[in-house]
């Protein structure tokens, strides 16, 4: 594999994507590692930070076909996977394609919706089809889903069962911007619409083929055996009510091939599972009621990966 290739696609698609959102270029890294494994992304933040605007701009660098809905608690699972309706010049049903038709969703404020709503996801987003009056109807690829939710508690919304937390390959929150960043950000809005300058770099299908050269990353039977004891640990440590399911040791394995291969590196190291292990594991645990507070959780979770030793390799 050429280090070139990796390296350079991932430079343009930051440098692009860099061109709407000012200083969060380890969050859009993140994002492109989770789109190169296959998986969906849950971005979870205050409103205004740039949720919304970052994936426009992910879909515009990466030439993705994209759909975006507003949650609300009157978006029906219609809207998202579509309908049937008569035609009466034939007599039969015709198909409707819903918003999930794309190669990227953007689920604007997924936990506004009702559970009924939010269920209509999990087909499309585990295998990535969905079934309306019985007919299964495959989806573009690649497809990604990028939701947004606002923090839990806030005003009209609700939290998103684990089945669903569990098919989100990483939680990331954009935070607000530094100062200078802020200052930038204002500064390149005077002159014009930000997005409007985000170029595509690549196509949908040599995104494919990128995808596939992810997959191909070598990961030695040691690092495997460390990925699993990893998630193992989650199930036995007593602050933690539920542990990390298999989807996530499976998650935390294409991340991992993913971080190696943006650093133009054909095998895995240790240090790829620790770049990406809170982000990929955390928002998937169910933790006991004495550890409340964000900063615990995390403060928890780094004390159990570091309980846990990593293979020797270089």
């Amino acid at each position: 594999m050429s280090s070139i290739n990796s390296i350079g696609s991932a430079r343009l698609i930051v440098h692009e994507v860099s061109k709407a959102i000012v200083g969060k270029d380890e969050v859009m890294i993140k994002i492109l590692l989770a789109i190169l494994a296959g998986g969906h992304i849950l971005m979870e933040d205050i409103p205004g930070v740039g949720k919304t605007t970052m994936a426009v701009a992910m879909s515009k660098a990466l030439g993705l076909a994209y759909n975006r809905v507003q949650f609300t608690p009157d978006v029906l699972p219609s809207d998202i996977t579509g309908y049937s309706i008569y035609d009466k010049n034939t007599g039969t049903m015709n198909y409707q394609k819903g918003a999930v038709l794309c190669n990227l969703f953007l689920a604007d404020e997924l936990n506004r919706a009702t559970s009924r709503t939010q269920s209509a996801l999990l087909q499309a987003m585990e295998e990535g089809e969905v079934t309306v009056d019985g007919n299964t109807y495959p989806l573009p690829q690649p497809f990604i889903v990028i939701a947004t939710q606002n923090p839990t508690g806030a005003k009209g919304t609700q939290m998103l069962p684990d089945s669903q937390m569990d098919r989100f390959m990483l939680r990331l929150s954009m935070g607000y911007p530094a100062h200078e960043d802020e200052i930038e950000m204002i500064k390149r809005r005077q002159n014009g619409v930000m997005l409007d300058s985000v170029l595509q770099v690549v196509s949908r299908e040599e995104l494919l083929r990128l995808r596939l050269e992810v997959e191909g990353i070598y990961i030695k039977d040691e690092l495997i055996d460390y990925i699993v004891r990893l998630c193992a640990r989650t199930r036995e440590d007593p602050r933690i009510i539920q542990g990390a399911s298999p989807r996530a040791s499976l998650a935390l394995t294409a991340l991992s091939k993913a971080t190696a291969w943006i650093q133009g590196r054909d095998y895995v190291l240790p240090k790829d599972v620790r770049f990406i292990f809170a982000d990929c594991i955390e928002h998937r645990l169910i933790w006991a009621q004495d550890v409340g507070t964000q900063a615990e959780k995390s403060a928890a979770l780094a004390e159990l990966f570091a309980s846990v030793k990593a293979p020797s390799i270089k």
